[in-house]
């Protein structure tokens, strides 16, 4: 009894129940004086009495409950005991006050519903067994001579009818009300556990960078708020999605990604609605069919946050036909939205760090992504004593170019150079615009000779490019560590090689180590 309402009192305060017990307290023993006043022949003891024992009743209610709120650990027995003498007063004041006769009784009714809402639909059915035993002890106690009994035995016999009747009722009652305190406290805790998951499911799309882990984080709220049995989360680009994450997905080969007309992520993404399908037509999605074979019961959700930014489709392992609870759809939209939202954030993220980091006219990386890489390679390469090399590239007689042609042609040969430089590169290399027509590359793990044949491509992939204007490079290659041991004394080096390119005649490839070759006859 004491242990079912202390379970439920995460849902509502033990100290708000507590006040309504109290009140109901006092309305019973009013209400009990009251029917003494208006009703004073069916009294079987004197009006004072009953009100003498009324507010007895009072003050060793609320004295207990007093105690039990000074308690420093606080007995549960105390607040039963509590509820056993509710009964004992209720018992008492019916018999007082006429027996089966008395308007009282219906006061054990009301009661017994206001017990089971506020304590737990266990505890209502524990109650009335208290109450139906305490009915029954009077009736006895009555028939044996311990109490006064007043009429003959044909009264004797029509009360206890009357007190089967009443106990039936009590029951019904009590079933009644403890049946639906049961669905609404299911429900409050279901909602409540919704809430905490969607609560935690904010907190973990704060720590997600990127749109896959923020794709993951709805997947998994989704997993344990309802056990969906798959799930896969699409970013819509034109005529083909994506898949960007997924759970309990069948590995299916899929030729043809395509997006139909009537395709549910295409009708979703351009509705910009949820929609609830009973089964994938194959004719239509194939390929959301060989991914989620005999799916049923799909919720089709687009995740809308300034535009589209992705289409959820969740299967929610209901038999075929059966209904998906409204519930399962709000919550799942509502989950959705805060994805979105944190998707589309993702993604301006990404994108603000990508432009901070690209050189806007010809795309390669800028100035700082070259710094950022060459001090982050020269880092590894000091610490594995590996090797790091540096070309530093200047477009041949540019400025004339321009004074030529226009700075129009010249920001299209530009690009149009940039473009082959970056297919010259290895995957893990640092290709960068330098500044102005100048270029340069970081060359993780290539030793001095590697790094010129590199500069060699590098210079001839700009004599080859296919741009309005053709045009030549000079290339200057410094070397980690025997041309310089940090960021500065390997930019310096390979600089004394460009500008030595440069003298040879342009259109060459000059090595540090060349450089200094060159720098001694000068000096002397």
């Amino acid at each position: 009894m004491t242990a079912a309402t202390e379970r439920t009192s995460d849902l509502v305060p033990l100290s708000e129940r507590l006040l309504y017990l109290r009140v109901l307290r006092a309305v019973m023993a009013a209400s009990t004086v009251l029917d003494a006043a208006i009703l004073p022949h069916l009294l079987r003891r004197s009006f004072v009495f009953v009100s003498c024992a009324a507010l007895g009743y009072l003050i060793l209610s609320w004295g207990m409950e007093g105690v039990w709120r000074l308690m420093h650990r606080r007995g549960l027995w105390l607040f039963g005991a509590l509820l056993l003498i509710d009964g004992l007063f209720l018992a008492g004041a019916t018999y007082l006050c006429g027996g089966s006769t008395s308007p009282v009784r219906y006061l054990v009714l009301v009661y017994l519903t206001a017990v089971t809402l506020l304590g737990s639909y266990r505890t209502g059915l524990k109650i009335a067994l208290w109450q139906s035993l305490m009915q029954l002890s009077v009736f006895y106690a009555q028939k044996s001579g311990i109490l006064e009994r007043f009429g003959n035995s044909a009264a004797s016999d029509s009360e206890w009818y009357r007190l089967v009747a009443f106990v039936f009722a009590l029951w019904a009652l009590t079933l009644t009300t403890a049946s639906l305190a049961a669905v609404n406290e299911r429900e409050l805790r279901r909602r409540r556990f919704e809430l905490e998951q969607l609560a935690q499911m904010g907190r973990d799309l704060e720590d997600a960078n990127d749109p896959l882990s923020a794709g993951d984080v709805l997947l998994e709220a989704l997993t344990d708020t309802f056990g969906f049995r798959r799930m896969a989360l699409f970013e819509v680009i034109d005529d083909s999605p994506r898949m960007l994450t997924a759970r309990g997905l069948l590995d299916a080969v899929v030729a043809d990604f395509g997006l139909g007309d009537k395709s549910v992520l295409r009708v979703a993404n351009d509705r910009r609605e949820t929609l609830l399908v009973a089964e994938v037509d194959e004719s239509v999605d194939p390929w959301l069919a060989a991914i989620m074979p005999d799916a049923r019961n799909l919720i089709i959700v687009p995740l809308v946050a300034d535009g589209v930014v992705g289409v959820l489709v969740a299967e929610t392992g209901e038999r075929s036909g059966a209904r998906i609870e409204r519930r399962v759809i709000a919550t799942t939209e509502r989950y959705a939205g805060h994805a979105a939202l944190a998707i589309r954030n993702a993604n301006l993220l990404a994108r603000v760090q990508q432009m901070a980091v690209t050189d806007g006219l010809t795309q390669l990386s800028n100035r700082r992504a070259f710094d950022r890489s060459l001090d982050r390679e020269l880092t590894r390469a000091a610490r594995t004593d590996g090797r790091l090399s540096v070309v530093l590239l200047d477009i041949d007689h540019f400025k004339q170019l321009n004074d030529n042609h226009g700075h129009v042609v010249g920001d299209a040969v530009l690009r149009q150079i940039a473009h082959e430089l970056q297919l010259c590169g290895r995957e893990y290399d640092t290709i960068a615009r330098y500044g102005g027509e100048e270029f340069a590359a970081v060359l993780p793990g290539c030793s001095s000779g590697l790094a010129l044949q590199v500069a060699e491509r590098l210079r001839v992939a700009v004599q080859d490019a296919p741009s309005e204007v053709k045009v030549t490079a000079s290339c200057g290659v410094a070397t980690y560590p025997y041309d310089g041991i940090d960021v500065s004394g390997l930019l310096s080096a390979a600089d004394r090689a460009l500008y030595t390119s440069k003298r040879s005649g342009r259109n060459t490839v000059r090595s540090a180590e060349q450089a200094r070759v060159a720098e001694v006859p000068a000096a002397g």
